[in-house]
């Protein structure tokens, strides 16, 4: 039997290391691919979740500070984080307060909604919303921190089984059947092939900017990119995207300062209100000779995208125990490109602050952009088709993938290629390998921990190794 040559070894072993990373990434990329593509339409799921508080009759309106005040009656020592204005004036405001917290824990946060009348007509808790559930999942879990770390580790060896797919489909003289589109006259087997194989090329280049876009969230990766750029001087203003699900500076309404809250110790100053029956009503926002109605009459004036968010003096900002010292109003569409935050001067009401995408440093435009485009926003509907056709082909992926290996894998093995008897000299493909461990902190860490695993467990069970199509002293 000739011994093979150094072009199939190198073939095997790169097949070897595709099939693991599916092994892993599979079950992470339905899950992913179906969460991302429901958080594509957050701004209708929210529109739909709101929708009993919308198209309401406007006679009778009443100024957001009584609007407030509705909310803090309602809500007996709640405290005011931010007012969103209305996307039309027959909608209701959304009021986001937090309540008291009760004993040693962090209070629950509201989303009260309140009519053009000044009558609470609703409330949904923050953290159960349907898309705020989504997001969630898809980027923690709903596993907290730990959680992140596994999809941070799913979306590494993503990229590693895009490259090694890409290094497979290679057509290497072939024709375009079977390259560009599948064979359905060649049987069973080679219809999955081809199903598996030309998907993955189409898909390949969204999938990974996808990937790509979405690191700078993930929670090692996010945070070490985080120090990199503050030892640089790559830093201009607040980062506006979360790590790990935790917001970093800026006010990231998604994740409703639940930290920010807990942080800050201080009390705000407060501005009292005397009820018609003789009580007291606290207002969480500094006492200032600026009005709430005033700033918003202002942001109103100003035709920022939706959502636009109201934030007082004395409200949290961020992650950490900051406080806002002057009004603010933010464009918080996800669309970040259009994003824009004002200031205002809380004792005399002139603007001090008018920050664009376009003042942010260029670091910060460019993960903007991506973000955007994870999200499905930069493009309107054309980009959320094009999100959606992304994730559809990656669960094709998925699903081929795991009918290949199920048609193909042998009794009591776990079915993946054998490895070569003769290393494979993988020169260019080691230096790549290196390079992306280098590049996903992560991604470094598992194949270290293969390596050892190999090296020093699996010798002691050959059956193990057997199982895993392992010759115990060759590399994966």
């Amino acid at each position: 039997m000739n011994a093979p040559t150094p072009k199939a070894s190198l073939y095997r072993t790169i097949w070897r290391w595709h099939f693991y990373a599916g092994l892993f990434v599979v079950p992470m990329v339905l899950i992913l691919s179906l969460t991302g593509a429901a958080y594509l339409f957050k701004p209708q799921v929210e529109r739909w979740e709101e929708r009993a508080w919308r198209n309401l009759p406007t006679k009778g309106a009443v100024s957001p500070d009584d609007q407030v005040k509705a909310v803090l009656a309602a809500y007996p020592g709640a405290r005011l984080h931010s007012y969103r204005l209305p996307q039309r004036e027959s909608d209701a405001v959304l009021i986001h307060v937090a309540l008291p917290a009760s004993g040693a824990g962090r209070p629950d946060m509201r989303d009260v909604y309140v009519s053009p009348q000044g009558q609470v007509v609703g409330a949904l808790n923050p953290e159960r919303r349907i898309m705020q559930v989504v997001r969630d999942v898809h980027g923690q879990l709903l596993l907290g921190k730990r959680g992140s770390w596994i999809v941070e580790l799913a979306a590494s060896w993503a990229i590693v089984m895009i490259l090694t797919g890409l290094y497979l489909w290679w057509p290497r003289g072939r024709g375009l059947a079977g390259v560009v589109w599948p064979r359905l006259s060649g049987g069973k087997r080679i219809m999955w092939r081809d199903f598996h194989a030309v998907t993955g090329f189409w898909v390949s280049g969204l999938a990974l900017v996808l990937l790509l876009t979405g690191l700078p969230w993930a929670d090692i990766w996010g945070s070490a990119f985080k120090a990199v750029r503050t030892e640089m001087g790559w830093v201009k203003g607040q980062q506006d995207w979360t790590i790990g699900g935790q917001p970093v500076g800026g006010a990231d309404h998604a994740v409703h300062e639940h930290a920010a809250v807990a942080a800050s110790n201080a009390p705000m100053p407060a501005m009292s209100h005397m009820m018609p029956d003789g009580s007291v009503m606290t207002m969480a926002m500094a006492m200032t000779p600026v009005s709430l109605s005033q700033i918003v009459a202002e942001a109103k004036n100003q035709r920022l995208p939706f959502p636009v968010i109201v934030t007082p003096p004395g409200a949290p900002q961020g992650f950490g125990s900051r406080t806002l010292s002057q009004w603010s109003v933010q464009s918080d569409t996800q669309n970040r490109p259009l994003r824009v935050t004002l200031t205002y001067d809380p004792m005399t009401g002139r603007q001090t602050s008018h920050d664009t995408f376009r003042d942010k440093h260029i670091i910060d435009q460019i993960i903007g952009y991506g973000v955007a485009w994870h999200e499905g926003q930069l493009l309107g509907w054309v980009n959320q088709l094009i999100g959606v056709a992304t994730a559809l082909m990656l669960m094709t992926l998925s699903i081929t993938g795991f009918v290949m290996w199920r048609r193909r894998k042998p009794d009591g093995q776990l079915g993946a290629p054998t490895a070569p008897v003769a290393p494979a000299r993988l020169r260019g493909v080691a230096g790549l390998v290196f390079g992306l461990a280098a590049f996903l902190p992560l991604l470094a860490a598992s194949l270290l921990a293969m390596w050892l695993i190999e090296r020093l467990i699996l010798r002691w069970f050959p059956r193990l190794a057997h199982w895993l199509g392992l010759h115990v002293a060759d590399a994966l």
